[in-house]
């Protein structure tokens, strides 16, 4: 068996066993162990264990069980709250979710959470027993006799330091927010915890540091540990770095959401790093800035090494506007490039501050991209047929040419439409910037519906098409296109192109249309079409995008085998 993590060794120390397939390299920041039976993971906080409603964004297993073949039988043995950080195992095998379900049925696992409260602690050990019912939203410590569920915590002081408390926790039981209640019921909720009488921070300070169980198959002691991360500077500092760092690898990907409105507590201020350069959206100007004079000092920001901020503003009229008018302005630091350069997925693609109001990717489609580039939809669903021969890829409103990049990399012979030739130009430079030969790949000019019309008619057939229109498009071939209302029209069009068991890529951001309506859409043109949909998996927009009340979901994307 390989040896367990200890003491906040880095992943890659991990000796993996050697029975498992060579994509382990593709594991994200977050997988601390693998073998044929488990998947131990860092769950960053900010991230739901699991989804909480079907069109509500894609919780952390849900993220992995669908992210490689091999994890497609991975199974919920516990959970974390959204909010709380820490460990997590996962079972791969039918042995290790009987083993594991009895072990933390027995409490027989070993659970240490580290937590920090900015009220005074008065003692240094404490043993809460009490019963937990629920009440609203909240859970409440109440005598055994009152009823609820018996619950039982033993804390520790570890520290003290500048007014604040590090606290060791056990729970001997496993009840819903039991370490946060408890500690509330002692006088000192924890630091980021409103809901039970906390202050406010930049997160919920509770952190599952230490995870011990026996192996199923061996039963072997295995013992596993990661500190918190709450140094003394960090208490109050946002944690959306932390949580894009659990599931972002830099050494592949340096273009992603890094800030994202509410969901990230900064509310009208969103911001994608790219590279070495921030780029600030938001309706204000004076609010980019407030946030940057902010957040400019904060240990996290200094650690990324950013050369320079640039601040765009939010524009839904963009048409009409010209180009200088519509370009990101410098707010501080370095002047990017005209073009620069930035990694995704291992792909290189061009970004550029001075070409408009789109700089060069849409980074909301990272993973849709990665499941291009891996052949991997979903658990159950590969892209490729095993017996595929020849592989054609059709990029509809293909822009910068993302997609058809990704699909090139994979192997497939790619044709990319756009009305757009300064954006398909753009594209070739995509293709070269990853070392990828523009022979044997096409580069289409004009009206989508035109050119799927002319396709079909030299029947030409596609293995996969993707089709990510623009919400409102116009054409003098086709005149207006508006996706709430003609993307069934669009997508009967792509069918006369797509060979029978392709797969369709149908992606909407329009915010009048509704999850529920863009599946009927698509699924009632397949039905008119005489076709039959095989396979489904549909997906929000990136993790790196996350999705709240406040910030609701835009980007609605499903994969669709069609016979």
């Amino acid at each position: 068996m390989p040896s367990p993590l200890g003491n906040g060794s880095s992943p890659d120390t991990v000796n993996l066993s050697a029975s498992l397939d060579s994509g382990l390299e593709a594991a994200p920041p977050c997988v601390v162990f693998e073998d044929a039976h488990l998947l131990v993971v860092e769950k960053p906080s900010g991230w739901n264990t699991h989804a909480p409603a079907p069109h509500a964004g894609e919780g952390l297993y849900d993220w992995l069980r669908h992210r490689e073949p091999r994890w497609a039988s991975l199974a919920i043995l516990h959970r974390l709250d959204k909010d709380t950080s820490g460990l997590m195992v996962f079972g791969k095998s039918a042995e290790a979710n009987r083993s594991l379900t009895a072990q933390f049925t027995d409490r027989a696992v070993d659970k240490r959470y580290e937590c920090v409260t900015d009220r005074p602690v008065e003692g240094d050990d404490f043993r809460v027993t009490t019963s937990i019912r629920r009440e609203g939203i909240r859970y409440q410590a109440v005598s055994a006799s009152v009823g609820g569920e018996p619950a039982e915590t033993l804390f520790r002081v570890m520290r003290r330091h500048a007014g604040f408390t590090w606290i060791d926790a056990e729970p001997k039981t496993g009840r819903t927010h039991q370490i946060r209640v408890h500690a509330a019921s002692l006088g000192w909720p924890l630091l980021g915890d409103p809901l039970y009488g906390g202050t406010v921070a930049g997160r919920l300070h509770l952190h599952a540091r230490q995870l011990a169980f026996k192996h199923p198959v061996t039963g072997e002691e295995l013992a596993f540990e990661r500190p918190a991360s709450f140094a003394p500077e960090e208490l109050t500092t946002p944690a959306s770095v932390a949580f894009r760092n659990a599931f972002i690898d830099p050494s592949q990907t340096s273009a992603f959401r890094w800030i994202h409105g509410t969901a990230d507590g900064c509310p009208g201020v969103f911001v994608d790093r790219l590279s070495d350069w921030l780029l600030i959206q938001s309706d204000s100007e004076e609010a980019a800035n407030t946030w940057w004079s902010r957040t400019q000092a904060s240990p996290e920001v200094v650690r990324q090494g950013i050369r320079g901020v640039y601040f765009k503003r939010l524009n839904r009229h963009v048409r009409g506007s010209t180009v200088p008018q519509s370009c990101p302005v410098r707010l501080d630091g370095d002047e990017a490039p005209a073009v620069f350069l930035a990694r995704e997925n291992g792909l290189t693609f061009e970004f550029s501050f001075s070409e408009g109001y789109s700089v060069g990717l849409f980074l909301d489609q990272r993973d849709n991209r990665r499941r291009c580039l891996r052949g991997h939809v979903a658990a159950g669903f590969s892209l490729v047929p095993e017996a595929a021969g020849e592989r054609h890829w059709l990029n509809c409103f293909a822009y910068t040419c993302g997609f058809s990049v990704a699909a090139a990399a994979a192997g497939w012979r790619t044709t990319s439409l756009d009305l757009s030739r300064k954006y398909l130009d753009w594209g070739r430079r995509n293709f070269t910037a990853s070392g990828l030969p523009l022979e044997g790949h096409d580069f289409l000019y004009g009206d989508v519906f035109d050119w799927l019309r002319r396709l079909g008619k030299k029947g030409r057939r596609f293995g996969a098409v993707v089709l990510d229109p623009p919400t409102f498009s116009r054409s003098k071939e086709h005149g207006d296109f508006r996706a709430e209302s003609d993307y069934g029209a669009l997508v009967t069009s792509a069918l006369k192109v797509l060979e029978p068991g392709g797969v369709l890529l149908a992606s909407t951001n329009a915010a009048r249309l509704e999850p529920d309506r863009f599946l009927f859409d698509v699924q009632s043109a397949v039905a008119a079409s005489g076709r039959r949909v095989l396979q489904q998996h549909y997906v929000p927009q990136g993790a790196d995008f996350p999705i709240s009340r406040e910030e609701p979901a835009y980007l609605k994307t499903a994969w669709f085998r069609i016979s």
